[in-house]
C-alpha cells in the first residue's frame, strides 16, 4: 500500500507537524505499507478559481502546482490526513487543497488524524465530509488528540512513554486505524483491478 499522509496545514510552529511525523513512523513499520508525507507546505496553490467544476471541464487549465499535487494524490492507495481544528472546520488550505481534486481518490480508502479542544471532532467531521465528494472510502477508525499535542510529541513525532502503555491510548488507536485503513486498500486495490 503506498499511503500519503497528508499534513493539512501550513501555519509556522504547528504541532500537527509533530502528529504527522508521529503517523509516518508508525505506518512505515506496518507490513506492505510504503508512506510518503504530503506537506501542504510544498504545494502552495492558489485559491481555486477554475471557472467549471474539475470533474465537468473538459477544458480545464490546471495550475502547475495543482497538478503536481493532483499526481501525488492519483500515486497513492491510501490516505491520512492529519489535520487540526480552526474555527470548528478544517484550515482553508487544506479545504483548498481539495477542491482540486477530481477522481484522483476514486474507491481509495482514506483515514483522518486530528487535534483541538474536543480532539478535532468538529475538523473531523468536516473533512469526511467533503472528503466523500472525492468519491474516496472514508473509513470509521480515527485518532484524535484532545489539545495535547505539544505534551504528548516532541518535535521529531515521538509519543510520550506514558502515552505508549495506555491501552486505549493514542498508539492503540493508531495501529489499529492503519490495520484498517491496509484491510481497505488491500480489498479496493483488488476490487479497482477487476473493474
Amino acid at each position: 500500500m503506498k499511503l500519503a499522509i497528508v499534513l493539512g496545514t501550513v501555519r509556522e510552529n504547528r504541532l500537527s507537524e509533530r502528529l504527522a511525523k508521529w503517523v509516518m513512523r508508525e505506518a512505515t513499520q506496518h507490513d506492505g505499507v510504503e508512506a510518503e508525507l504530503v506537506d501542504l507546505k510544498d504545494y502552495p496553490m492558489p485559491f481555486f478559481d477554475e471557472p467549471i467544476s474539475p470533474r465537468y471541464n473538459p477544458n480545464r487549465k490546471v495550475n502547475e502546482v495543482a497538478q503536481t499535487w493532483l499526481a501525488k494524490l492519483n500515486a497513492a492507495d491510501a490516505y491520512v490526513y492529519v489535520t487540526p481544528e480552526y474555527n470548528h472546520s478544517i484550515p482553508a488550505v487544506l479545504k483548498n487543497a481539495l477542491d482540486y481534486v477530481t477522481w484522483e481518490m476514486v474507491k481509495k480508502p482514506a483515514a483522518v488524524v486530528s487535534h483541538g479542544t474536543v480532539g478535532g471532532a468538529r475538523a473531523t467531521m468536516h473533512l469526511k465530509e467533503i472528503l466523500s465528494e472525492s468519491r474516496a472510502c472514508i473509513i470509521p477508525a480515527q485518532v484524535a488528540f484532545h489539545g495535547r499535542v505539544g505534551e504528548l510529541l516532541d518535535e521529531q513525532g515521538n509519543l510520550a512513554e506514558a502515552a505508549k502503555a495506555q491501552p486505549y491510548g493514542p498508539q492503540t488507536a493508531l495501529k489499529n486505524m492503519l490495520d484498517e485503513l491496509k484491510w481497505y486498500s488491500d480489498a479496493l486495490d483488488a476490487a479497482r483491478s477487476r473493474s
